[in-house]
């Protein structure tokens, strides 16, 4: 499977970099079997995964990672779960919110995004 620290690492870095420029891009990272969970609504597919992240009601948004952690799952597949934990700030805001996310990644023709699981964290 190769580095898997070194995978999530670019995954992570890739993923919030093209959310914060334009999250329509995000559609090739999904396919019809995806699932996700945005704060407890549930999605399945590309299509309808894109559609919630590109109708949140933001128009800027900027992520900092804080921690990645990573593991090997699914025996016989090449796949990965990642957690990230972050702050995350919108439009004009200054004072920024805490975040969890997490993705397994399956393997097939290069990774793509199986599961995620998002929720900001209220203190």
């Amino acid at each position: 499977m190769g580095d898997i620290s070194a995978t999530a690492s670019q995954f992570v870095s890739y993923y919030y970099s093209t959310f914060d420029k334009g999250r329509n891009e995000l559609t090739p990272l999904y396919r019809d079997v995806s699932m996700m969970t945005w704060e407890g609504t549930q999605l399945q597919g590309a299509k309808d995964i894109v559609e919630k992240l590109t109708s949140l009601p933001f128009q800027q948004v900027a992520h900092k990672v804080t921690t990645i952690d990573v593991q090997p799952s699914l025996p016989g597949v090449n796949a990965i779960i990642i957690v990230v934990t972050g702050q995350l700030l919108v439009d004009e805001e200054t004072k920024p919110q805490q975040f969890t996310q997490l993705f397994q990644l399956v393997e097939d023709n290069g990774f793509f995004i199986y599961n995620d699981i998002f929720r900001l964290n209220y203190a």
